[in-house]
């Protein structure tokens, strides 16, 4: 789903004898481009963009990891502070600090991901930088692939959190009821596992959709107002970037505090 600027095809008229012209427009790729194959597998942009951010995030993290002092600077108390509230959020919400040690890194890790991922398209060269008249790089999550992997471990978790909370029985009896017994409790069980399948549908399109539209809206800004308002546009993306990164942790927070409640006749 890449966005990019590159000169349309070129226009013959040999009968009237008209030389051959360009035009340039704004072109939208519905696929990732691929760039090669390894092993036999296709290499796309995306891909070389996620593991390019993977890579930097794991150096920051060893390189950070080697710096934690018993005695923090300030810098590792902001860190610190900023962690805290997190945590104590979390454990809050989940009504155990038990939990959230469980949850707490995971949510952070995809936080940390997708924000980094949604950030790195900003960086100069990406889009610009081509490799056989394909961009070598390219926002990952502007591609839906990425946020659909996401979305299917997000939702797995939830699942498998979900039954080892509460065990097998309890947490399929919140979407499989008797019909005979109870005709409306069979039917919102239906609906709430039909809603907890969309869930995969709704984490990924929320995050590709809104990633894909802010790619659009500066490329079309860049083609037709080069000077002044892509900048800006830029600076609001950031923030619709971390602004996504939190929502997509915060949804999977508030499903996993839904999948280990108690069913609604156990109380």
């Amino acid at each position: 789903m890449a966005v990019e600027e590159h000169a349309l095809e070129t226009a013959t008229h040999a009968a009237e004898g008209a030389a051959p012209h360009a035009e340039t427009g704004i072109h939208v790729a519905l696929a990732a481009e691929k760039l090669g194959t390894f092993f036999g597998i296709p290499f796309t942009n995306t891909l070389l963009t996620t593991w390019i951010v993977v890579s930097l995030l794991i150096i920051v993290g060893l390189v950070l990891g080697k710096r934690v002092k018993l005695i923090p600077s300030r810098m590792q108390t902001l860190f610190e502070i900023m962690f805290e509230f997190v945590y104590d959020y979390i454990a809050e919400t989940l009504n155990s600090r038990e939990m959230a040690r469980k949850f707490f890194p995971l949510l952070m890790t995809v936080f940390i991901f997708v924000l980094f991922l949604n950030l790195f398209e900003f960086l100069p060269g990406v889009g610009s930088i081509t490799y056989n008249h394909h961009p070598l790089f390219r926002g990952a999550n502007t591609d839906l692939t990425v946020p659909l992997v996401l979305a299917i471990m997000s939702f797995l978790v939830i699942e498998i959190t979900g039954i080892m909370t509460i065990g097998i029985y309890k947490y399929g009896s919140k979407f499989i009821q008797n019909p005979l017994k109870s005709p409306i409790g069979f039917a919102i069980g239906l609906i709430e596992l039909i809603g907890e399948l969309v869930r995969i549908v709704s984490l990924s399109f929320r995050l590709f959709g809104n990633i894909l539209a802010g790619a659009v809206i500066i490329s079309v800004a860049t083609y037709f107002a080069p000077y002044g308002a892509p900048g800006f546009l830029m600076l609001f993306e950031v923030f619709i970037g971390f602004l996504q990164a939190a929502v997509f942790s915060l949804l999977t927070l508030f499903f996993i505090k839904l999948a280990i409640e108690e069913p609604h006749e156990a109380h």
